[in-house]
């Protein structure tokens, strides 16, 4: 079969729900990804972010495959030998009291919404069914019904309403308008993303995470960070809330804590938070399975083994700095934090910053724009400098030859 075989058949029986870049994919290690015809590429997507460790770690899929190999699936009903040992480790890496663990971010994003509206009912004291939870402008927590209904981007709730109420939607970055909304007594959490990936890896003013986080505090409000994308060494800090030095009350992460491996998710909340939610309140068959455990305590352990948050701190300084000594009109902005960077295009004629994603995968690097003019870099976090620095020749080569043009 050839590519276009690949790409007709999934067009023919999957659903039409995303749009790939037309590159069939049937290898990847460390950095690297091979096409079915053998062509090597610079993976710079990383799966959104989520093989911050690396293509098919050596480690992370030895601990999937000893694991599949003894027990795979129990579900909650039982007790295993894996989910303690995960739970410890987990909460310890992060330091909360407790975790709970789910499968993909919408699913941890969602708990953390139920989470936030039983605390304030049983522990703030806010009258049934009357709580509010904030969230921003640009944001993007997932794909379920309650949060799509919190986007104010046609692409993700357009034709899916009605929504869940109950929610209060600010300005991101704007401290104002989020001092306006905690006015509100009914008010028991503010959910954001430390920096909004999706919307196009838009980073907030210094000091403003932690301004709402105080905020937050002082009118008992639950600070609700969704670390999914951000979260695991990606902008140089183990979380993005760390450059802030802010603890949220409800922290959200997926992606990355399985390395790519498989979908594993999770949410970490102290005492007073978490219990909460009682027995059978909530729960997920394949949440805290053997395999997920094991493949995720493998994956967090490779992050500080193997010194992933500073590389991603220093390469990601040369890379905004490389990328933004370009001198083209196309290149209209560099922005970001260590390893998540965007580059904003500028349209030239018809082209798009898609054209210039099929130009560099013609060059040997994979990339996906977003909102059109907006492409973002994330390769994984084991690239070395000498490896940064090639890949970063490739994009200058390709913006020079669409400017010859």
């Amino acid at each position: 079969m050839k590519p276009i075989d690949y790409i007709q058949r999934e067009a023919r029986y999957g659903a039409h729900n995303y749009h790939p870049l037309p590159v069939v994919l049937r290898e990847g290690k460390g950095i690297y990804l091979w096409d079915i015809e053998g062509k090597r590429y610079f993976d710079f997507l990383s799966a959104y972010s989520a093989v911050n460790q690396g293509h098919c770690h050596p480690r992370i899929v030895r601990a999937m495959t000893e694991q599949a190999a003894l027990l795979t699936l129990t579900s909650r009903a039982f007790y295993n030998d894996v989910l303690g040992e995960w739970e410890e480790y987990v909460t310890r890496y992060f330091g909360y009291d407790k975790v709970l663990p789910m499968n993909t971010g919408a699913e941890a994003d969602e708990t953390a919404l139920k989470l936030c509206r039983r605390w304030a009912y049983d522990v703030k004291g806010i009258a049934p069914d009357r709580a509010r939870i904030i969230v921003c402008d640009g944001n993007f927590h997932g794909r379920t019904i309650t949060i799509v209904g919190l986007s104010d981007d046609p692409s993700s709730y357009a034709g899916f309403g009605p929504f869940t109420p109950g929610f209060t939607r600010v300005p991101y970055n704007d401290i104002p308008a989020l001092e306006r909304a905690l006015e509100d007594p009914d008010v028991a959490g503010f959910l954001l993303e430390p920096i909004q990936g999706e919307a196009g890896v838009y980073v907030p003013d210094p000091g403003y995470l932690r301004e709402a986080a105080d905020l937050c505090k002082a009118r008992r409000v639950l600070f609700l960070a969704d670390e999914v994308q951000t979260g695991i060494a990606r902008t140089g800090k183990m979380l993005a809330c760390d450059h802030e030095e802010v603890r949220p009350d409800i922290l959200i992460l997926g992606k990355a804590l399985s390395g790519g491996a498989m979908p594993v998710s999770a949410v970490l909340a102290d005492d007073e938070i978490m219990l909460t939610i009682k027995p059978g309140e909530h729960g997920s068959t394949y949440g805290g399975n053997p395999v997920a455990c094991r493949v995720s305590i493998a994956a967090l352990q490779i992050i500080k083994d193997e010194n992933l948050v500073e590389n991603a701190r220093c390469l990601g300084e040369i890379f905004r700095r490389e990328i933004g000594a370009i001198t083209s009109d196309r290149v209209e902005l560099v922005r970001g934090k260590g390893l998540l960077n965007a580059v904003v295009i500028r349209p030239s004629g018809n082209e798009t910053a898609w054209d210039v994603c099929l130009k560099l995968r013609d060059n040997g690097l994979l990339a996906k724009p977003t909102h059109e003019h907006i492409i973002r870099f994330a390769p994984p976090l084991v690239i070395t400098e000498p490896e940064l620095r090639e890949a970063i020749d490739i994009i200058k080569k390709t913006i020079s030859d669409l400017d010859a043009r």
